[in-house]
């Protein structure tokens, strides 16, 4: 026990050993951040400023864009500043902020898709009693307790981890406080109970997406039987997006749980963490832009504004 070294910050072992291929790592996540960065920025401007957007769906993709920007906030602007300076530590102070951000934007982020569900199928399926159900009211309740989950179960998450102190190693196998790796080097009291978290946190997911599967289901099996080519088109457009959204969501979660945990930097350790972390803040405005009449309408409208047209 008096050898036993208790760590009070963290070494960010990735795979950029020389100053070049640090350069070139910060360069290409600064892309990627400006990327989602404009994109959010720009999906939330649009619906904001758009008065044919404030409808209770709108509402809902605002958020997810803004959740999107803080989710990429938390790690990339960090790593950015390492790369370039060459700094590698962490305190552990920072760490815990890190994992608590990152679990709370996450979960937020299926707490709003869980939701959007639900407001789909009630302007498909039941379209006659959308607007006596889906309320402003409603719409800020929904939010607010998306929010509040997420804070008490990253805050559930969070502590559980950092209750005890790491004593075994401070060498983290990745640019960021990754939650694995963060695991990897706890204590085995820590470890139990995050699995056990981990097992009930699996049983309520899987709960909401039956919920999620079974409204998705319903909502393509009413689309089919819409018999106007344009209401039809309509709401494939409204839905499709989401659906791709959560696909990506929760891919991008499932490598991140369930992947292997790296015990030394590797290339393949980078790209994989950069899968889960930055793109589908990057990519899910793009989604939307693509997919979405009504967005590129008004971003159309917006530009066309802009430049005086």
């Amino acid at each position: 026990m008096d050898n036993l070294t208790i760590f009070t910050e963290f070494l960010l072992n990735d795979v950029a050993g020389s100053w070049e291929l640090r350069v070139l790592q910060g360069v290409l996540f600064l892309v990627i951040y400006l990327g989602a960065l404009t994109g959010n920025l720009v999906t939330v401007t649009v619906i904001v400023t758009d008065t044919c957007l404030h409808s209770p769906m709108y509402f809902f993709i605002s958020n997810v864009s803004f959740i999107d920007l803080g989710s990429i906030s938390v790690v990339v602007p960090r790593a950015v500043v390492n790369s370039m300076s060459g700094s590698k530590t962490i305190s552990l102070t920072e760490c815990a902020a890190q994992i608590f951000l990152y679990i709370l934007f996450a979960e937020v982020e299926f707490a709003f898709l869980l939701v959007m569900s639900y407001d789909r199928y009630m302007a498909i399926c039941h379209p006659l009693h959308y607007k006596l159900i889906i309320t402003p009211s409603l719409c800020s309740q929904a939010a607010a307790g998306s929010w509040a989950s997420g804070l008490v179960f990253s805050a559930i998450h969070t502590g559980a981890l950092f209750r005890l102190p790491f004593t075994k190693t401070n060498v983290i196998q990745q640019y960021f406080c990754d939650i694995p790796q963060i695991l990897r080097i706890s204590s085995s009291d820590v470890q139990f109970s995050e699995l056990v978290l981990l097992a009930v946190s699996v049983c309520l997911v899987l709960v909401c997406l039956v919920f999620m599967f079974l409204s998705y289901v319903k909502i393509f099996s009413t689309v089919l039987k819409i018999h106007s080519v344009e209401a039809h088109n309509k709401a494939i457009s409204t839905c499709i997006p989401q659906v791709a959204i959560l696909l990506l969501f929760l891919i991008s979660g499932q490598v991140s749980v369930l992947g292997p945990i790296a015990k030394k930097p590797s290339l393949k350790n980078l790209l994989t963490a950069m899968f889960y972390s930055m793109v589908p803040p990057f990519v899910n405005p793009i989604i939307y832009c693509l997919r979405n009449r009504e967005i590129n309408g008004a971003l159309y409208r917006m530009f066309s504004r802009g430049s005086g047209i």
